[in-house]
């Protein structure tokens, strides 16, 4: 079998774990890294590893947080990101925060000293060439422009995006459909429809009237310098749209046309939110036409306000800003492989997945299926009921493209969270009924410990040795 070279392409965190995880199985690895001999507008230094934004890994939780939970399953794999992590870490409370240049020392460290990883300081300017029969591009949302070009060239024109525009996603079991109702606008079929495909949350006129003014008057977030301002009217701000005049959301993506209220059919709503199914499990719904600047606390206060999502649960907040991603779904396999290439894969941001931890865990993934190749065994995928599964069948398979809009990217990057997880019931109590709170808790604590077990067995973990690397 051939021993030559994974070659990696990006040194940020998702390509330092796949370069690690390629190495610690045995098989030679190329690191190329861009910095110092082309920055970007982010970073600071050269170091691998380097965090650009927050310090933060979020929630340690491994029992009640899917990130938290997504950190455990890392361990167990042994992630050097992890590693670097705990190592340095800064005290955060419940989350895992670290020193940023002692974390980003000690991943380049680590590789540096690696016998079979060699660190190549140099832009790749276009796709791996075919001799590179084995390549993983981690390029994250910096991509330079070269070689962003060359992947656009390579998957299509609509295939590959600079932006997010971001409407928030919530979970389902947290709308209140003693209020809201399923139904398409004029009862509409469609390609894979039954007429009933959107949750509509009705409001009158003065529940929308104080609902366009909240919007107007709540805070926003603005774009770094950078980033550049790319609003175009396929993907307005709500907010922005509300500024356009009291009306316009009324004959845009809140318009009421076409739908009654099945709780109350006589009564026409002045307005209507919409929410669309988002994922093949039918567990998050997005809110369409909510793409939004608004900041993350302004989101929650405002959108619970919207009749039936008094008390939604968001599996992530809206926005809009500078990320270059690919359309995963179409363009990747299972195994994040190039599906009109053979042996080229793609790992963290750039293939749609959001956060550090998030990032570093697609690089894990992405650095064990192609050192498998190369040592002749078909790479082995985490089971969806893993956090490493769900994360990855969100990239991979998990969304649904919208029928309805023809031509229009509907797949967005996300964060790790318990909707991407196949469901399950709360254990019964002998004795007690478990409700609200309880009852969500009690099935977060089934899910993870369901999700552990699983990725001990993937893993061949034995249980005394699992439970050590926990």
């Amino acid at each position: 079998m051939s021993k030559n070279p994974i070659h990696i392409i990006g040194g940020g965190l998702a390509g330092s774990e796949a370069a690690w995880q390629v190495a610690q199985a045995g098989v030679p690895v190329v690191l190329h890294e861009m910095r110092p001999v082309r920055g970007t507008d982010a970073h600071k230094t050269d170091g691998l590893a380097e965090l650009v934004c927050s310090n933060s890994f979020r929630s340690d939780d491994a029992e009640n947080n899917a990130v938290g939970l997504l950190h455990a399953e890392m361990r167990l794999a042994g992630s050097l990101i992890m590693s670097a992590g705990d190592a340095n870490q800064v005290p955060a409370g419940g989350a895992l925060a670290v020193d940023r240049d002692g974390f980003s020392e000690a991943v380049t460290k680590k590789l540096e000293a690696h016998p079979l990883i060699a660190i190549q300081r140099e832009e790749v300017p276009g796709l791996p060439p075919a001799d590179w029969d084995q390549a993983i591009i981690a390029t994250g949302p910096l991509t330079a422009p070269g070689l962003a070009q060359s992947i656009a060239e390579a998957t299509g024109a609509d295939a590959l995006a600079f932006f997010d525009a971001i409407a928030p996603i919530i979970h389902f079991d947290t709308i209140d459909m003693d209020i809201c109702w399923f139904q398409s606008r004029y009862d509409k079929v469609g390609p894979g429809g039954t007429g009933k495909d959107y949750i509509n949350c009705p409001m009158d006129k003065e529940q929308y009237l104080a609902f366009v003014q909240a919007l107007i008057d709540g805070q926003k977030t603005e774009f770094k310098q950078w980033e550049g301002t790319p609003y175009f009217d396929g993907c307005l701000p709500i907010e922005i749209m509300a500024e356009r005049g009291v009306e316009t959301l009324r004959y845009g993506p809140m318009k009421p046309m076409g739908l009654t209220n099945a709780h109350n059919p006589t009564v026409k709503a002045y307005a209507v939110v919409q929410l669309r199914q988002d994922n093949a499990l039918g567990t998050l719904y997005n809110m369409v036409g909510f793409q939004t600047k608004l900041k993350h606390a302004e989101q929650v206060r405002i959108f619970r306000t919207i009749p039936g999502l008094e008390n939604a649960d968001f599996a992530r907040l809206g926005g809009l800003h500078r990320n270059t991603y690919i359309n995963s779904p179409t363009l990747l396999d299972a195994s994040l492989q190039l599906k009109s290439r053979p042996g080229l894969r793609f790992a963290g941001q750039i293939t749609g997945c959001e956060g550090y931890v998030e990032s570093a865990a697609i690089g894990l993934l992405a650095g064990r299926f192609a050192a498998a190749e190369r040592l002749g065994y078909a790479p082995s995928l985490p089971p969806l009921t893993t956090a490493f599964g769900a994360l990855l069948n969100h990239i991979t398979g998990g969304h649904i493209v919208s029928d309805d809009e023809p031509g229009k990217r509907s797949f967005q990057p996300m964060n790790v969270n318990f909707g991407l997880f196949p469901p399950m019931e709360a254990p019964k109590t002998e004795g007690k009924r478990l409700r609200g709170k309880d009852k969500t808790v009690a099935k977060r604590h089934a899910i993870t410990s369901r999700a552990l077990g699983d990725c001990r067995q993937w893993l061949g973990l034995p249980a005394q040795a699992a439970q050590a690397a926990e």
